[in-house]
């Protein structure tokens, strides 16, 4: 199950691992990954078991599966091979949420002081390589909490730099105000982008490109009608398209429009014909919504 577990709140607190596995937060009885390259990762714990783990709270860098000895130690490479990492690097490229479960370590100031706790849903906004304390390859994956999962309390610590491109982080604020707000986030269908991808192989049906990274091939699947309030458009295939992030930007901000012919129009002039699949039919109903709203 990807997403949150029914009946299970952030903070529910579980004696042991039996308990997590038992209430389906975390199906596993020792592995710290649970999921497939097939489906993605559903849950992770963060318990300390990984020398170059690192927690920020609302910000994970988690060190991947693999390469170790029965005493914790580094001792051969990690590998984007390995079930869990697979997993990991799927819930990157699809946009799958991740259920976090903390473990009792003397690692991390968010930690719960015994047993086992879920803390809600993670994203992995990136991930990389480098090598670890020990010396050995290990990849690693940031993972980003959502905006409506609270955070345990803290003392808050810098955080680092996106894993892909390491940056120097700005000065910022040193006595940032926070604010309480209350999220309400529309549900899409998972299966709905996943299947408009599969059909199309990850190639944008605008301009062609394949985006291949280790450990898979990323694209982004469009609404072609807003789903949001105004425009309440439908959560379905013919509602959304496979595009490669910069048409996906343009598509939305109203630079790229479609013909009832299915026309790319580029600002204003014709660029070509929407790529197409047999069994992918596109709402021209839902084309002539987006192209009206940009009055082109």
């Amino acid at each position: 199950m990807i997403g949150e577990v029914p009946n299970v709140e952030v903070g529910q607190a579980y004696k042991n691992r039996r308990l997590a596995h038992e209430a389906g937060v975390h199906r596993p009885l020792q592995a710290g990954i649970c999921g497939t390259k097939k489906t993605g990762a559903e849950s992770i714990v963060v318990s300390g078991g990984y020398k170059d783990d690192e927690d920020y709270g609302n910000v994970i860098v988690y060190t991947g599966h693999g390469g170790q000895d029965e005493s914790k130690n580094q001792v051969s490479n990690q590998t984007l091979d390995d079930p869990g990492n697979a997993a990991l690097v799927v819930s990157h490229l699809e946009g799958l949420p991740v259920r976090v479960i903390r473990g009792a370590h003397s690692g991390s100031a968010y930690a719960p002081a015994t047993g086992y706790r879920y803390d809600g849903l993670y994203r992995v906004t990136s991930y990389g390589s480098k090598l670890g304390i020990d010396g050995f390859l290990i990849w690693q994956f940031r993972l980003e909490s959502y905006d409506d999962t609270p955070v345990p309390d803290a003392q808050q610590q810098e955080l680092p730099a996106d894993l892909s491109a390491p940056i120097q982080p700005p000065a910022g604020n040193e006595t940032p105000q926070r604010v309480t707000t209350s999220v309400q986030r529309i549900v899409r269908s998972t299966a709905v982008t996943r299947q408009v991808k599969k059909w199309h192989a990850g190639a944008c049906q605008i301009c062609g490109i394949t985006i291949t990274l280790p450990g898979g091939i990323y694209s982004e699947g469009a609404h072609i009608q807003a789903i949001g309030s105004p425009h309440h458009g439908p959560d379905t295939t013919d509602n959304v398209l496979c595009l490669c992030p910069t048409c996906h930007v343009m598509f939305d901000g109203g630079a790229i429009v479609l013909g009832n012919d299915l026309s790319v129009v580029r600002h204003g002039e014709v660029a070509g014909i929407l790529r197409t699949h047999p069994q992918h039919t596109v709402n021209l109903d839902c084309v002539r919504h987006h192209r009206e709203r940009w009055r082109q």
